[in-house]
């Protein structure tokens, strides 16, 4: 399969430090602002691109001898930390900027989306920016005129196509390019991390869009987001960026996996004294811990997958028959699933003092998603003594269960998912 774009040991260096900023105006009113204790409007980027350690020199990279291929028509999710290169990489192919060393050959047109605001003329309207940003990307005018409806009806401004969009909210700019590059002829299109900008329902409704775009008309793209759900649900293949370099390329699920246990954080680890609590007549809740099946702390889980929760808390007296649980919950706060020790026959006599329990789940039903837990502590049978809603949060990805891991990502809304066995029936009842 050809390639739409080949990357060949690309490399875009940034000199740090204070240099001239190209008029003597700009440099006075430097210095001017330096010697009141103003500071430097002019500031250069941070040190070194690898922000966990101290820089010493004066240039940094923020690519490095990068290659990669991506066929026609595939669809890459492009992953890493703030200060990877991400964004340096998509400006880089877009032509908003030129790479200090190396190349990259793009085989078709670009409609790029990059920063709130790129590509648009603020003091044009929003019909005069649809027709600029077509006849950029060599479009005729009745062609983009033949797109026009299209572009508006998806964009939802109608009311404001011709208000100019130095007038429109962060929202609605988002809106309209993001309508734009996906409904112009391009064959190429470039989506960084500027959907975030966008609500809820705008954001499924570009994922869906660019799913559209990739599979039925055959685009290319690369999406940059920090949302491992919708780079799961979108991309077929993942190129993940360290320090500015290339650590992976390939399935999309693989590099996922890859990406969230080299950044794994204590956001599996929840400290519970600065939350709300219950009652605490004899009992308080300290702490809430999240690990995957390799027992590492994390914040993403994958579903199909075990995982462990381990509750710590403090006893204020000894206790017998204590009930330790916990409930999974969805963003909008609907019970899904709950965990209690008696069920499972776990009655041990607890000391007074600090204890942790830990349950685990050998099967994860939820599906793709963002979910809470809530934690709760109390004799059985009784009411409960200290509780902590929303305790920790998490985030469940789809894995290949049945062959098709982004399926899962379409029936979210049912919540969880429970194993089955579908047949054709030997005997059908006949009625």
């Amino acid at each position: 399969m050809r390639n739409a774009i080949e990357v060949s040991s690309l490399s875009k260096l940034y000199r740090l430090g204070e240099i001239g900023t190209g008029t003597l105006s700009r440099d006075l009113q430097r210095w001017f602002l330096k010697r009141i204790g103003r500071e430097d409007p002019y500031l250069m980027v941070g040190e070194t691109n690898d922000r966990t350690r101290k820089g010493t020199g004066d240039v940094v990279y923020s690519l490095r001898d990068i290659s990669f291929d991506v066929p026609a028509g595939d669809t890459v999710g492009v992953i890493g930390r703030n200060g990877a290169g991400k964004s340096t990489l998509l400006k880089i192919l877009s032509r908003v900027t030129s790479p200090t060393r190396g190349e990259a050959r793009i085989r078709g047109r670009i409609a790029s989306l990059l920063e709130v605001g790129t590509g648009f003329h603020p003091e044009l309207t929003g019909r005069e920016n649809i027709f600029l940003n077509g006849a950029i990307l060599g479009m005729r005018r009745r062609e983009i005129a033949a797109r026009f409806d299209e572009i508006v009806d998806f964009s939802g401004v109608e009311r404001y196509i011709d208000t100019p969009v130095k007038r429109y909210s962060s929202g609605m700019y988002v809106r309209l390019a993001f309508a734009v590059a996906a409904h112009l002829e391009s064959e190429i299109l470039i989506v960084d991390e500027v959907l975030a900008v966008g609500d809820v329902e705008f954001q499924q409704k570009c994922i869906g869009k660019m799913g559209q775009v990739s599979r039925g008309e055959g685009r290319t793209i690369l999406f940059v987001s920090h949302n491992m759900a919708a780079i799961s649900s979108l991309c077929r293949s993942a190129i993940i960026l360290e320090n500015g370099t290339v650590a992976f390329t390939g399935d999309v699920h693989k590099g996922i996996e890859r990406y969230i246990r080299s950044s794994r954080s204590a956001t599996g680890d929840v400290d519970l004294s600065g939350m709300r609590h219950h009652l605490c007549t004899f009992s308080k809740l300290l702490s809430v811990q999240l690990l995957d099946e390799e027992h590492v702390f994390t914040g993403t889980l994958f579903m199909g997958k075990p995982f462990r929760l381990r509750i710590g808390f403090r006893l204020e007296e000894d206790v017998r028959n204590l009930e330790v649980g916990f409930c999974l919950n969805n963003i909008q706060g609907n019970t899904l699933a709950g965990y209690v020790s008696p069920w499972e026959g776990f009655r041990t006599q607890f000391e007074k003092g600090e204890h942790v329990v830990e349950c685990t789940v050998p099967f994860l039903q939820l599906l793709p998603g963002t979910y809470h837990a809530t934690v709760w502590i109390k004799r059985i049978g009784e009411r409960i003594d200290d509780e902590v809603e929303r305790a920790i949060e998490f985030e469940v990805l789809s894995r290949d269960i049945n062959g098709h891991p982004s399926y899962f990502d379409k029936y979210t809304e049912l919540g969880t998912y429970q194993p089955s066995v579908w047949r054709m029936a030997e005997n059908p009842v006949e009625g």
